[in-house]
């Protein structure tokens, strides 16, 4: 494992806002506003600031306040933060991050979490952090093969936390970071005492009766479920099957980056005009200047390729039940999430389910947009398993 720091160079940072400035613009339909994707004038406004008024240089030394260090596993160059508590006997979480995030997700939430003390919690609370990013995402690259989508990903998460010398963890994540955290729990029995997830997704299996009898909010769901299939999916389908066609723009171009990247900060998040509603707009930026400077947004998106293909299939071409989670399992469902989860059908696929929490504010980003809300629930959850947890080094 090697120690490692941002240190992104004075002539890369000149290039984006160079090429910034030197966008060529698009016509649009006047009137439009979002409903045919992200506004000329937002993005114009957004871009000029990150041109002019986003300091990349102090966001570049807040992360660099964390230890991170890259490592190789299964090939891959994996990057990754190892905060430590100063407590002693704290409980180590491994987080991780969805898309179109990173690590920077959870800048606000590691204070608390690792040193409880410090921000007028318990001791008790305290966690150790392991914080990796995805193969393909960030400084997580290049990506070496073909292959890395979930069930590989869980498996280089399951072979860090052994090199770190945990014994017991907790997995947390959200967006593709939660179905990894679940994966995660299925292939790492005998250590992960826990899963947290801020997004489920839960589709019917057609059988109707499942669906006999629910209520007006769950109808809901099911509603927004379809909206998502045949409207706000787009991105999703392009990732699945030709994730390499778009990488050529989105590694070309730091605008049409950062319009594929906001569009889902407004969709998913818990806001009504603009995205900073609920995200801090710097945040934002550090989030679209990381996948630009590493240049990889687009290999990103080969990890719903991957996904895709590598799924197990039986032998008349159906799609197997997945390993059961056999640790107690967690769900935060945040109200204005792009996807919100059916309870019913949540236990039928996780019948591990030990906490469900209904939050009245936030969204899909949970750690960007209600970091308060999500320690607590972290914490809650944790304390529940206290004591079936070992204490690690």
């Amino acid at each position: 494992m090697r120690s490692f720091q941002v240190n992104i160079t004075e002539a890369d940072v000149a290039d984006l806002r160079r090429r910034i400035a030197a966008t060529r613009w698009p016509d649009e339909v006047p009137g439009a506003g979002w409903a045919r994707g992200v506004p000329g004038d937002y993005l114009r406004d957004l871009a000029e600031y990150w041109r002019t008024g986003f300091d990349w240089r102090a966001v570049e030394a807040r992360l660099n306040l964390y230890p991170q260090f890259r490592t190789e596993i299964d090939g891959a160059t994996v990057h990754f933060l190892h905060v430590r508590s100063p407590e002693p006997d704290a409980t180590p979480l491994l987080l991780t991050h969805g898309w179109p995030g990173s690590f920077v997700e959870f800048l606000d939430v590691m204070g608390p979490l690792a040193d409880p003390r410090a921000h007028g919690g318990d001791p008790a609370d305290a966690f150790h952090l392991v914080v990796p990013s995805i193969p393909g995402h960030g400084f997580s690259t290049p990506l070496p093969e073909p292959g890395w989508g979930t069930h590989r990903t869980s498996l280089a998460w399951a072979e860090l936390m052994r090199r770190l010398g945990y014994r017991d963890y907790l997995v947390q994540g959200g967006d593709v970071g939660a179905v990894v955290a679940l994966q995660l729990g299925r292939n790492d029995p005998e250590h992960v005492r826990g899963v947290h997830v801020n997004m489920l997704l839960t589709v019917p299996s057609g059988d109707p009766a499942e669906l006999d009898g629910l209520d007006e909010l769950d109808q809901q769901r099911l509603a927004a479920l379809a909206r998502f299939d045949t409207e706000l999916s787009g991105y999703l389908k392009i990732h699945s099957t030709r994730p390499q066609t778009p990488a050529y723009a989105l590694n070309d171009s730091p605008v049409g980056q950062l319009a594929w990247v906001v569009e889902k900060f407004r969709e998913w998040s818990d806001s009504e005009a603009v995205p900073e509603e609920a995200i801090d707009r710097d945040r934002m930026l550090t989030i679209a200047s990381l996948y630009w400077f590493t240049g990889s947004l687009g290999s990103s998106t080969q990890f719903y390729y991957d996904d895709a293909d590598q799924l197990p299939r039986t032998s008349d071409g159906a799609q197997p039940a997945p390993k059961p989670i056999v640790a107690p399992v967690a769900v935060a469902v945040f109200p204005k999430d792009i996807i919100l989860p059916i309870r019913r059908l949540a236990h039928r696929d996780l019948p591990t389910i030990s906490r469900w929490t209904e939050f009245d504010r936030g969204g899909h980003f949970a750690a960007l947009e209600q970091p308060d809300l999500l320690v607590g629930d972290i914490r809650d959850f944790a304390r529940s398993l206290r004591d079936a947890l070992v204490p690690n080094r």
